[in-house]
């Protein structure tokens, strides 16, 4: 799984197109070789927003889903670590977030959890 965000990916664009320039190719030449190769990159990047959550928080979303829980049961279950259960409550719109789109980046470390379906 690749970690690039939409935004590397205009990044990149911009340096091939100053690349291009610099080379003396014009703009529709260079527009017409990036166009397409850009167009793929950024339809498989990742976005740009992804809920950021911590670790704890990560661990048990994990687990839920792959204990088949549903998104209300997650959010309510009441054997869940106090810390837990206040962060969900606290934070229930950014919870439910990483929870449907199965993409988050863990708050500590900045890694980026993908869950396979």
């Amino acid at each position: 799984m690749s970690n690039e965000t939409k935004q590397d990916v205009f990044e990149d664009a911009l340096r091939a197109l100053e690349e291009f320039s610099e080379q003396g190719s014009s703009w529709e030449m260079a527009y017409d070789g990036l166009s397409t190769r850009y167009s793929v990159a950024s339809d498989a990047a990742l976005p740009d927003d992804l809920p950021v959550i911590p670790k704890v928080v990560s661990e048990y979303i994990e687990d839920a889903k792959a204990g088949h829980y549903e998104l209300l049961d997650a959010m309510t279950k009441w054997t869940l670590d106090q810390p837990v259960f206040d962060w969900i409550h606290d934070n229930s719109d950014t919870f439910a977030r990483a929870w449907v789109l199965g993409i988050w980046r863990v708050e500590e470390t900045g890694e980026i959890v993908k869950l396979e379906e």
